[in-house]
């Protein structure tokens, strides 16, 4: 009697078995958790209160620097007191254009030509008309001539003398009428050549051949109102803004040292030609144009220059006073009296302030800030103290 084979099948592990109660209650202990936390989350982020954008701007500190014995001491730039940009005194097409940058020229040399043809034509037909004139002017006074022998033997009436004697007149004043058309015509044409205005040498070329030029704005951008820049170099200076407490100590004539920051190791001797009888009040400053008496080729228009003006050597070593200025926007004035909102570790603090002189679009700030604060401009009228702010810059 045979014995069937054991089934193996049997032995098989069953893997797809209903999971077990623990471990269902586990995982949904584990969903609520994180539920949990993320909607602790949400409401930690709604309560929170989102940082304001707002427009920013630095208090600025001007003054500070200490003057003695060594002379008051300022910054500038070089310029040239005889500089012109160059036009041509009619529009049209540039066809000509004789320098370039750093040209010599004379006075009165042509720097450059606008089309002229038309012009020419209009003095030649000028000419042509006053040729006219005087041919009929010619044939008039022999014809008042013979009208005179006539007149002398009775065979014309008066009035018929008179009639070619008034042509004649009439003639004459038509050739004066054609001469005047020829000079404008003249004139015209002079004006199509753009001429030096003084000797100088050219700094920019503002416009090239081909370009339409023009004596005042036209046309947007496609019209150059100038051809060349140009100066005379001779006549080189340096303008600087000095404090106007200081002021009073320089006077026209007074000795100068001028030092260019292109050539930080050489001064050049100067004289104050000008006070300037204004001063800036957004600055506080005083305008002084200071000679140049060393001439140098190195010195060029627009360079930064120092300029320190001789002193008594007896005079004591002083302290420039300090300013603070903000921005009149960063102002707000109440009841209880101005403040302005400065930026404190992201956080909006108010300081109480004491206002000064107003400069325009600025403010002078006496006392409640130091200089180099973040302040708000145009702070919101629901801000309030400490809340969060960044910079919309």
């Amino acid at each position: 009697m045979s014995t069937a084979p054991p089934n193996i099948s049997d032995l098989r592990i069953n893997r797809g078995g209903a999971p077990s109660r623990e471990t269902g209650r586990g995982r949904l202990v584990a969903f609520a958790l994180v539920a949990l936390a993320v909607t602790a989350g949400l409401l930690w982020f709604l309560r929170v209160p989102r940082a304001i954008a707002v427009q920013t701007a630095t208090a600025t500190v001007t003054g500070g620097a200490v003057t003695g014995s060594a002379g008051i001491s300022a910054n500038g730039y070089v310029v040239a007191r005889t500089k012109a940009s160059v036009s041509a005194k009619i529009a049209g097409r540039m066809e000509y254009l004789g320098v370039t940058e750093g040209s010599r020229v004379k006075k009165g040399q042509v720097i450059a030509r606008i089309e002229s043809g038309i012009y020419g034509a209009q003095v030649e037909a000028a000419q042509a008309q006053i040729g006219e004139a005087r041919a009929q002017l010619a044939q008039a006074e022999r014809d008042l001539e013979r009208a005179q022998t006539l007149r002398k033997q009775d065979l014309i009436p008066l009035a018929e003398l008179e009639n070619v004697a008034t042509r004649v007149e009439v003639l004459k004043a038509g050739i004066n009428t054609a001469r005047a058309q020829k000079r404008v015509a003249d004139a015209t044409l002079e004006n199509t050549l753009v001429r030096a205005p003084f000797d100088g040498t050219i700094l920019r070329k503002d416009a090239e051949v081909g370009e339409i030029v023009s004596p005042a704005s036209a046309g947007g951008g496609l019209t150059r109102t100038a051809i060349v820049t140009m100066a005379d170099l001779g006549t080189l200076e340096v303008e600087v803004d000095v404090n106007e407490a200081y002021i009073a100590r320089i006077e026209n004539g007074d000795a100068a040292r001028i030092t260019l920051d292109a050539y930080s190791d050489t001064s050049f001797a100067g004289r104050v030609r000008q006070v300037v009888p204004t001063a800036d009040r957004q600055k506080a400053t005083v305008l002084v144009k200071v000679a140049i008496l060393d001439r140098d080729p190195r010195i060029l228009p627009e360079m930064g220059a120092k300029v320190v003006f001789a002193t008594d050597p007896g005079t004591p070593a002083t302290t420039m006073p300090v300013r603070i200025t903000v921005p009149l926007a960063a102002v707000v004035r109440g009841t209880g009296g101005a403040r302005v909102w400065v930026i404190e570790k992201d956080r909006a603090i108010p300081h109480a302030v004491e206002l000064g002189r107003d400069n325009g679009d600025s403010i002078e700030i006496r006392s409640g800030l130091s200089g180099g604060e973040s302040v708000v401009l145009q702070p919101p009228a629901d801000l309030t103290e400490g809340a969060r702010v960044r910079s919309a810059q």
